[in-house]
């Protein structure tokens, strides 16, 4: 795999809790959906690395989104300049689509990997229409770049302090009930996911599942879902799967 990622500059605060790092590094070649693990100390503690979405990709500088919510990430958040053990770009990624129009929906950080997704369908002649769902204004981060990617751009918050209050399935399902979607994208908490694919009428779903990933490349298992086809393993079978493919009941919220 590619090494000797580079972090550029000191992580970039974009919203409440929410850092923005880039890293100069040759990652070879990556998809929108596909994931990193990175290694959050140069010591044994914490142990494991902690898994995170591409969040866009600009010839050889590579960005993730951190959410800082624990011991780990909030070391991520402040890193100084310098290498960083990184090794990705791992999973599966999300179906490209040529001049077909597409629904995508992100629910707080579950928006990160739909921004690279966006803007690679815009690139590729595609009609988007964005609901981009945050807690209140406080989470909503680099909004400009989402709308800059998107044919229609619709903002929900839980509260209402910024754009439509209320949550991403209903917004979804609203637009689901009248028109005809190529593709519908999702990702964000598991409970938002399914209600989402559940209501969308008809047009194909795809998901990116947030589970916790222990390893990242599929020796412990930690990660498994269940499926009609058996247990898959989320981070070498997914993260991105089919929204029908995921049996939603047995997802731990």
């Amino acid at each position: 795999m590619p090494s000797n990622p580079v972090l550029k500059e000191k992580p970039v605060a974009v919203s409440r809790d929410h850092y923005l790092l880039e890293l100069d590094w040759d990652a070879g070649e990556s998809r929108p959906g596909q994931f990193v693990a990175v290694r959050v100390s140069e010591g044994t503690d914490p142990l494991l690395r902690r898994p995170f979405s591409i969040f866009s990709r600009n010839g050889g500088t590579v960005g993730i989104l951190v959410r800082a919510v624990g011991r780990g990430t909030g070391l991520l958040a402040l890193r100084e300049p310098g290498a960083i053990d990184v090794i990705g770009p791992l999973g599966t990624g999300f179906s490209l689509l040529r001049d077909a129009k597409v629904l995508i929906a992100g629910g707080g950080v579950g928006n990160a990997p739909l921004y690279y997704l966006a803007r690679e369908l815009k690139m590729a002649g595609c009609d988007i229409t964005y609901i981009y769902g945050a807690r209140s204004r406080d989470f909503v981060y680099l909004e400009d770049r989402y709308r800059e990617v998107c044919s229609r751009f619709i903002l929900t918050t839980d509260d209402g302090s910024a754009g439509n209050k209320g949550l991403v399935p209903e917004a979804a399902e609203r637009l689901l009930r009248d028109e005809r979607f190529d593709m519908v994208y999702v990702c964000g908490p598991t409970a938002m996911m399914k209600a989402t694919a559940a209501r969308a009428h008809g047009s194909p779903v795809e998901v990116s599942v947030e589970n916790y990933f222990g390893c990242g490349i599929g020796i412990c298992a930690g990660c498994s879902i269940e499926t009609p086809d058996g247990r898959k393993r989320a981070c070498v079978d997914g993260p991105v799967f089919s929204g029908s493919a995921v049996m939603w009941d047995s997802m731990p919220d």
